[in-house]
């Protein structure tokens, strides 16, 4: 049934964009894709830095940037700046380093809040597209009385069943943030 395929399309983008946004907190633990979001000016339009230098972790704690472009390294280092990592940088003319310190435990139950928010409002998401293809089963003029209570059924399973994803999506990071 087509409302069905388009229905789980869009869960599944949901989801996909929850897992993108999972990754962008940090967790006390340096990874190139803490940097995923971070975007400057470069040449008129926003670009993430990961497309103009590479970026690599060292020593388990330390992110090295290295601009493919060295006259971007200022815009680069003020983009890190403004932004919402809490890192700081650290440039010597040719690379950026940034050291992901460990996190309080404090910071850890705030960080793993924000991941059950983002959750929360994935879910959200899922629950609208539930609606809006409930909403187009019951216009549907050629479906029989049957087929439309069968199809809400399914529909209901699939939200079940990408709210299932997401919970164990959240509570996989929220354990990964508190670990110490």
């Amino acid at each position: 049934m087509e409302i069905l395929n388009h229905a789980e399309e869009k869960m599944k983008k949901a989801v996909a964009v929850l897992e993108e946004d999972l990754k962008t907190i940090r967790t006390g633990i340096a990874h190139a894709s803490l940097l995923d979001h971070v975007q400057f000016e470069y040449y008129g339009s926003p670009t993430p830095i990961n497309q103009v230098a590479s970026v690599k972790v060292v020593e388990g704690r330390q992110l090295v940037i290295k601009p493919y472009d060295r006259g971007t390294l200022k815009d680069i280092e003020r983009a890190i700046q403004t932004s919402d990592t809490g890192l700081v940088p650290q440039s010597d003319g040719e690379v950026i380093r940034l050291n992901v310190p460990a996190l309080t435990e404090e910071r850890r139950k705030e960080l793993a809040k924000s991941a059950h928010k983002m959750g929360e409002e994935a879910k959200i998401a899922i629950r609208n597209i539930r609606r809006d293809a409930n909403d187009a089963v019951k216009k549907d003029k050629e479906l029989t009385e049957d087929l439309k209570k069968d199809a809400q059924e399914k529909i209901q399973k699939l939200t079940d069943k990408i709210g299932k994803s997401i919970d164990s999506a959240v509570d996989t990071k929220a354990k990964e943030i508190m670990k110490v």
